[in-house]
């Protein structure tokens, strides 16, 4: 059986560019009053197969942005794009979100909310279909997104795994 190879990717010679998925307000209650604390959900990628989504919490906004970058810059996966959309039909999970994405001809855009947005956007595909079920919370959907993209494969990747050409691939 062959194994599949890991397509983690270093972020040291990649141009990246961050999007901001959401921030929450964290409040916790001590003897001197409330605390407010702040976690983002951050998304990186290079629009060209390259994405990755890491998670900050400090004190200021703009110091858990920057942990969430730096998070993100860490958990960098590769992605297979064929024309500007993806490869084949995927879903993906992650705890109670689950999503969908479908392969979209030329001209059809990003069909996709919020959070899964921002990731799709990243990662630079430009026609897909996307649905997501389930869970809203956008922790859970860039996860579930992540999910779906990692599992994409190419077709080198399918004819090297079945040991045949890339013609037979298509023709049977």
């Amino acid at each position: 059986m062959a194994t599949l190879k890991s397509n983690r990717v270093k972020s040291a010679d990649i141009e990246l560019k961050d999007k901001l998925v959401s921030v929450n307000r964290v409040t916790k209650v001590t003897k001197g009053g409330r605390t407010f604390s702040f976690s983002a959900i951050v998304v990186v990628g290079d629009e060209n197969g390259v994405v990755g989504h890491g998670l900050g919490k400090a004190k200021e906004v703009t110091e858990a942005i920057t942990k969430g970058i730096d998070d993100a810059k860490k958990n960098l996966i590769r992605v297979p794009i064929h024309k500007g959309t993806v490869p084949h039909t995927q879903k993906g999970k992650y705890s109670g979100a689950s999503i969908l994405l479908k392969p979209a001809s030329e001209g059809t855009g990003v069909i996709a909310g919020g959070a899964m947005r921002a990731v799709l956007e990243s990662v630079g595909v430009h026609n897909v279909l996307a649905k997501s079920q389930g869970s809203s919370n956008p922790h859970n959907v860039v996860k579930a997104t992540m999910d779906a993209l990692a599992q994409m494969r190419d077709v080198n990747d399918v004819a090297n795994q079945r040991g045949i050409s890339i013609e037979k691939v298509f023709n049977g």
